[in-house]
């Protein structure tokens, strides 16, 4: 596979081209054009002469769009594939403000969790900075007719979550490393404040990130109110307890000053009972903390089964009677195979 060119930021750009000897003008007019999701050979400013030198050395398509699947709600899933053949997948939400999409950061994921289809096949590979931002800048020219804003400012997509296949923190240095390209000035601009990082829990690795000086939103995939219960469906918490995520949590809000938030996925029969609102509840109040409930998207190779609406409901009026900032997540692209990695594990399954 050849190198990414997506991976370089503006000032890494212009190295190469005044490398290659052209014009320092002409950094500026390929940025723009890989910014605006074009292929390298789809530039028109550029000349074919540069363009076939360049595509010696770089992919001239690094993601492509190799199927769409549209639901009833709006939300859009992609499968999409990278120059090697391999298939990652996201999603598109769209909503008033804007449209938020999911997108992948490893091909697989190895952190096991047993309510999530993406880890069923293992970890094939990490993506490199530029494959994580190519899923943005595909689908922002797919949707230009919805962008918002004007000019440079224009782009239909405007928040991002890291919640696709792969945990972002085990691909920590190309993670950081396409955080400062999309929220730099050069590029699509968005606001690490419009940003969601969703982690399983590696610890070290949340101390670390706590010092990049990017205050997006660190999410944490909590799940259970014990060490025991978590490490059930979560492997990763044979490693890391809860009480060293919440100080890590806590570290980064101090470092920040952005509260964190915890997903719990409501399993039934595992971690939803009155007993399980009432620790939870004891284990966060107080702290500066939203937890998002998520009602179990079931993948058919597990054997863990989703709660019922109405018992959905009741325990979040517990946590919020309680005292704790919660939510319960609007179930969209159900339709589709909306939850995580389910797509490409029937892609997959398929061939």
């Amino acid at each position: 596979m050849k190198k990414i060119l997506q991976d370089l930021s503006f000032a890494e750009v212009e190295t190469l081209v005044i490398g290659m000897g052209e014009k320092k003008f002409r950094a500026k007019q390929l940025f723009e054009g890989l910014t605006q999701g074009k292929a390298i050979s789809a530039i028109t400013s550029l000349s074919k002469d540069f363009k076939a030198r360049l595509l010696e050395e770089y992919e001239d398509v690094p993601v492509k769009i190799k199927e769409t699947y549209y639901s009833s709600d709006g939300t859009e899933k992609y499968l999409f594939e990278l120059a090697d053949g391999n298939i990652v997948e996201g999603v598109l939400m769209k909503y008033k403000y804007g449209f938020t999409q999911c997108i992948s950061t490893q091909v697989g994921c190895r952190m096991g969790c047993k309510f999530c289809a993406s880890t069923l096949n293992g970890l094939v590979r990490n993506m490199t900075a530029g494959e994580i931002l190519s899923q943005i800048l595909i689908v922002n020219a797919l949707h230009k007719a919805d962008a918002l804003g004007k000019g440079d400012e224009a782009r239909a997509v405007t928040n991002i979550v890291l919640m696709g296949s792969g945990e972002p923190l085990d691909n920590y240095d190309e993670t950081v490393k396409f955080l400062r390209n999309v929220t730099a000035e050069e590029g699509v601009r968005i606001s690490a404040r419009n940003i969601s990082l969703s982690t399983c829990g590696i610890v070290p690795k949340m101390y670390q990130f706590a010092e990049e000086g990017i205050p997006l939103n660190l999410t944490v995939s909590l799940h259970a109110t014990d060490d025991i219960t978590r490490a059930r469906t979560m492997p990763v918490a044979k490693a890391y307890k809860i009480e060293d995520i919440l100080k890590a949590c806590d570290h980064y809000f101090q470092k920040t000053g952005r509260r964190y938030y915890f997903e719990y996925t409501l399993i039934e029969g595992e971690n939803c009972d009155e007993a399980h609102a009432e620790a939870l509840i004891k284990l966060l109040k107080g702290k500066p903390c939203h937890v998002n409930l998520i009602r179990l998207n079931e993948v058919k190779e597990r054997d863990l089964k989703a709660l019922d609406d109405k018992s959905a409901y009741r325990f979040l009026g517990k946590l919020e009677k309680g005292g704790l900032s919660a939510t319960l997540r609007r179930q969209i692209g159900v339709d589709i195979g909306g939850a995580c990695g389910q797509l490409r594990a029937n892609y997959i399954n398929e061939k």
